[in-house]
């Protein structure tokens, strides 16, 4: 009779260790957080969320983003302040792809990793997730940037208010040692309709009210503190990033002159002279011409 009702508690445990082993679990942080400077969420079909070391980032130094020193300017002294532990804004920077957006990101985690700046990507679907990676690290000495790229939501989407809750909304204080950057082509995040328009009110005197609908579609995007904006490179803008890339390939200065024809076909051919188009121009040249060398 103890046999069998030894073996029935064996089997209940089992059980109950298949079935624990399913359930979401809390987030759990990383044994070593000295083993990246940048981390990226990831939650797992059986619901559990995990904090990924990136162990091959891509370097950006400062100095090689070309052609957008202001924005450059803002970014650099916002994150240099809250690393010194100074206020600083939440900041969302929008406008034309392939800019430098991100990039300006991964060169301010470079440039501030050495005073312990580090970096945590979370995408899109999972920023309801959000308060337990905050949690997670709230008591870390370490200063943290919740990085979300390429940022856009359709209506309803449940991502939407986690993030409104996390910038500025919630009863929780928000945590010193964390900021959210986001990069966005839309500079209000939500798609913007001509029908929407239609709600806004005016007075007899000729002032100006937004209806609700224009009023929710900003509440998420004023909740940044900092609004960087970029813009499509001018001809000129756009060669000088060719140059710099080409230089940075090892390519000679008469080689980069002679290369400039071809770089504006190149941007012709694609719609487009950012300086993504530029640094994609710069490899498909340094690699030809060492290949023909």
């Amino acid at each position: 009779m103890n046999a069998q009702f030894e073996r029935l508690i064996a089997r209940a445990e089992q059980l109950i260790d298949r079935i624990e082993s399913i359930l979401p679990q809390p987030l759990a942080a990383p044994a070593d957080w000295n083993a990246a400077i940048a981390w990226r969420y990831r939650r797992r079909s059986s619901g559990h969320g995990t904090l990924e070391p990136v162990r091959h980032l891509a370097g950006m130094p400062l100095d090689a983003l070309k052609e957008i020193d202001l924005q450059k300017e803002k970014i650099e002294r916002n994150t240099r302040q809250f690393v010194e532990g100074k206020p600083a804004n939440n900041v969302l920077l929008t406008g034309a792809r392939g800019t430098g957006k991100s990039s300006l990101i991964r060169a301010c985690l470079q440039a501030y990793a050495p005073q312990g700046l580090r970096l945590i990507e979370v995408d899109k679907a999972e920023l309801t997730d959000l308060p337990d990676i905050v949690d997670v690290v709230s008591s870390r000495p370490e200063k943290f940037i919740i990085f979300s790229d390429d940022l856009s939501f359709d209506e309803g989407e449940p991502g939407y208010k986690a993030l409104k809750s996390i910038l500025d909304g919630s009863i929780a204080a928000a945590s010193p040692n964390v900021l959210i950057y986001a990069t966005s082509n839309r500079r209000h995040l939500l798609p913007e309709y001509m029908k929407d328009n239609l709600s806004y009110t005016h007075t007899e005197d000729g002032e100006v009210h937004p209806g609700e609908v224009i009023e929710e579609k900003i509440s998420l995007s004023e909740r940044f503190g900092l609004w960087v904006s970029f813009y499509p490179f001018s001809q000129n803008e756009y060669l000088a990033i060719v140059a710099q890339w080409l230089s940075s390939f090892g390519v000679d200065a008469k080689a980069i002159e002679a290369a400039r024809p071809e770089a504006l076909v190149w941007a012709l051919e694609r719609g487009s002279r950012s300086g993504r188009v530029a640094f994609q121009f710069a490899r498909d040249y340094a690699g030809r011409s060492a290949a023909a060398a």
